[in-house]
């Protein structure tokens, strides 16, 4: 791919994911360096900052399972990442609908691969909760997955023409 082609595609968001593995690493930098594990502190009372550890993916998913979760979804985010990154030379840069969310969620991805490589484990921290009823902890990486995942069903809702084999 020449310069021009790739200044042309979507590889011009990737900007995007930069931004979010800085923020997601700063943020979970701080917090392992503010808290021991579970403490937390109250911000409303519906939200606290907590330390706590995913040894799994979303909502500890498979947390438990002895260790090999840890390289299965080191090779699921360095795949769906690459994935996304070969869709984002595809198409053009002002697609940002469709870049803004493949970028959002490489970002997460890869901010989330970091932790689970440094740590063996995802440093989640932003926990809301009513009472004694706690939604799963979780991080700006979660916070860019599910954003650029929100986007890409959004658009599959706003422009399902593009979606379709042209015949």
């Amino acid at each position: 791919m020449n310069t021009d082609s790739w200044k042309s595609s979507g590889l011009t968001w990737l900007w995007v994911s930069a931004l979010v593995i800085i923020s997601d690493q700063i943020t979970k930098l701080w917090v392992l360096n503010s808290f021991a594990l579970y403490e937390f502190k109250e911000i409303l009372p519906v939200f606290n900052l907590t330390y706590v550890r995913n040894y799994g993916a979303a909502f500890s998913f498979l947390s438990d399972a002895g260790g090999w979760q840890k390289y299965f979804f080191s090779i699921i985010a360095v795949g769906v990442s690459l994935l996304l990154c070969y869709w984002l030379r595809k198409q053009h840069k002002s697609q940002w609908h469709l870049n803004l969310s493949y970028t959002l969620v490489i970002g997460g991805a890869i901010g989330n691969l970091i932790d689970r490589l440094e740590h063996g484990f995802v440093v989640d921290f932003l926990d809301f909760h009513w009472g004694v009823h706690h939604f799963p902890a979780f991080n700006v990486a979660d916070m860019a997955i599910c954003a650029g995942a929100g986007l890409l069903i959004l658009d599959a809702f706003l422009h399902p023409e593009s979606k379709q084999d042209k015949k």
